[in-house]
């Protein structure tokens, strides 16, 4: 899967133990694992999904783990988190958002810490939300600091408890992740949803950047952040190419040969269906994949209109 050069060639029988592996990215990620050597295997709060890999049981509330899951691993990759965007974000929502992010990754800290698990690295999925929900002129780095709106707070908390496996003398990184282009189950195949009537429709004015990336490049991010020991902290995992909603519907509309409705949806009445979680789809500014770069990393796919037919001819 992987076309980047890395600082530490593949090591048959290294072990990787991911949480949330049933997800969107954790299924990708462990087919790549897979079909590279790793070993991998699954925390999950059930075992009632087929896997092709081994799946250890856990239910961080209730302090419960399989202490079998920590044995022989080398790398931990944290992708657990209840969806944002799958719920009205209510008080109890916003909650349980959090929780499932941080209170997670801090279970697994006391767990490796107090077990003496001796890891390669500790890498951990975070959002480029974490430059909260705005629409500017400016190009957020890395090391810009965290917005104070709920997605910017949710971002710091979840990298903070990213950081006590870095205090504790671990290689940690943190993958600030765009919308991620997958055609089954992502915020892209829920764009396309009106593609099945026969036509497109853009959301708000369209001014608002959407930071993105294919999905084969976010596996390729964490497979370098696995072998390439040099990298550490926060990485932008988004393409070089900066588009605004209305420049991204143009180009899906291009794709899937679909009209893209002229009259946008207007932003209050998403701001009435959706409350506070509008922001996520009605604001947005661009963010640099730089430092990614400079790491070494190369896109397959930088292009928006060869992602998405690519995503979407696939």
């Amino acid at each position: 899967m992987s076309g980047n050069q890395t600082s530490v060639s593949t090591q048959k029988n290294l072990s990787v133990l991911i949480t949330g592996g049933s997800g969107l990215i954790g299924k990708y990620l462990t087919s790549g694992l897979l079909a590279m050597g790793y070993n991998v295997s699954h925390l999950s709060r059930n075992n009632n999904h087929s896997s092709s890999v081994r799946v250890f049981l856990w239910n961080p509330e209730k302090r419960m783990i399989d202490f079998e899951a920590f044995e022989g691993i080398d790398f931990i990759i944290h992708l657990a988190g209840a969806n944002i965007g799958e719920k009205r974000w209510t008080g109890k929502r916003k909650n349980e958002i959090i929780k499932s992010r941080v209170e997670t990754a801090r279970f697994l800290h006391e767990m490796v810490v107090d077990r003496g698990i001796r890891l390669k690295a500790f890498i951990s999925a975070s959002a480029s939300g974490i430059y909260g929900a705005e629409t500017s002129s400016k190009i957020f780095v890395e090391n810009d600091p965290p917005a104070e709106d709920f997605l910017g707070s949710v971002c710091k908390a979840w990298e903070e408890a990213a950081d006590l496996f870095c205090n504790s003398g671990i290689r940690t990184v943190k993958i600030r992740t765009g919308v991620v282009l997958e055609k089954t189950d992502s915020a892209l195949s829920k764009l396309m949803i009106p593609g099945k009537f026969g036509f497109l429709v853009k959301t708000g004015a369209g001014r608002q950047y959407m930071p993105w990336i294919h999905i084969v490049d976010l596996c390729n991010i964490y497979i370098k952040a696995i072998e390439d020991s040099s990298m550490c902290g926060a990485f932008n995992a988004v393409a070089p190419q900066h588009v605004t909603h209305d420049d991204f519907m143009q180009v899906l509309g291009k794709v899937m040969k679909r009209p893209v409705f002229a009259l946008p949806v207007p932003g209050f009445v998403l701001s009435t269906l959706l409350g506070e979680m509008s922001d996520v789809i009605l604001k947005g500014s661009r963010v640099s994949s730089e430092k990614l770069i400079n790491a070494g990393f190369w896109f397959q796919f930088s292009s928006l209109e060869d992602a998405l037919y690519n995503v979407i001819g696939s």
